[in-house]
């Protein structure tokens, strides 16, 4: 057996208990995971801003092409 008092062990578990709670509650917190990444995004975009651009090209010109194949496309 543990040399700790019951009183120890009780009061650890009760303080990992409330750590993993508080973990988890932050985890599930939606408005603050966002506001994270945005500010995480933001830094990215502010550090290097071409990856964005680009992908922000790619998603246009596929976007693009997804609506000229449905106006063009003859499935009449």
């Amino acid at each position: 057996m543990s040399a700790k008092p019951i009183e120890t062990r009780i009061a650890d578990a009760r303080s990992e208990l409330e750590q993993t709670l508080e973990a988890i509650e932050d985890k599930l917190n939606v408005p603050k995971q966002v506001g994270e990444l945005t500010t995480r995004v933001r830094a990215s975009y502010e550090r290097n801003p071409l990856p964005w651009i680009i992908g922000a090209v790619g998603a246009a010109v596929a976007v693009a092409a997804v609506v000229a194949w449905a106006i063009l496309s003859d499935d009449d």
